[in-house]
């Protein structure tokens, strides 16, 4: 469980397990790094709730990084409705529009989702993101189905941990990921470097 205290600790502790994992390519950490960080962040900022829920799972026979997010909040309609731009789209809509760059309910810059699509491009397996009675799917095709309801909003991530990707790609090149990361995780990269 993670909120608005101790989000940073649960977010620098999940991902320094990663860190550990030689055969998880560096790049690919430095793209996920960034958008998990950013979804865990929507619970804080979007959902209307004060704690939300992270879950990982690191397979390395299949090379495979899962990452789910959850939260028990508002969901992702009525929190893109309190934008005025977005106040009559239905719930499939919503699901189908948050992942579209700078889509917004206003308190933020409609980056965290997109970006993490962008990622799943670049070296995902799947993306689920489930809301009210609707789930997104994307794993080459997005579809967005009615299902069986959950009050909030789900993100669940797959991600081939063998994959090399440029992290600055999955951001649209518009912040320099990789270098974040470095400087939260790789506190020796500078001395390295000094090495070569």
């Amino acid at each position: 469980m993670f909120d608005e205290k101790n989000i940073q600790q649960v977010y620098r502790r999940l991902v320094e397990v990663l860190i550990h994992q030689p055969e998880i390519e560096t790049s690919l950490l430095q793209g996920m790094s960034y958008c998990f960080y950013e979804v865990m962040d929507n619970v804080i900022i979007h959902s209307g709730k004060t704690v939300g829920i992270v879950i990982t799972n690191y397979s390395e026979p299949d090379h495979l990084i899962q990452i789910l997010v959850a939260d028990d909040g508002m969901g992702i309609q009525a929190s893109l409705a309190q934008n005025s731009e977005y106040a009559n789209i239905t719930e499939g809509q919503a699901l189908e529009y948050c992942i579209k760059d700078n889509v917004s309910d206003g308190k933020g810059m409609g980056f965290g989702l997109y970006s993490t699509s962008r990622l799943i491009t670049t070296a995902g397996h799947r993306l689920i993101i489930r809301s009210g009675n609707h789930t997104l799917s994307a794993n080459g095709d997005l579809t967005v189905l009615e299902s069986e309801p959950w009050q909030g909003t789900i993100v669940y991530f797959e991600l081939r941990s063998n994959m090399d990707i440029d992290p600055a790609s999955v951001v649209d090149h518009r912040t320099d990921p990789a270098e974040e990361f470095d400087d939260l995780f790789l506190d020796d990269a500078p001395q390295l470097d000094k090495l070569w």
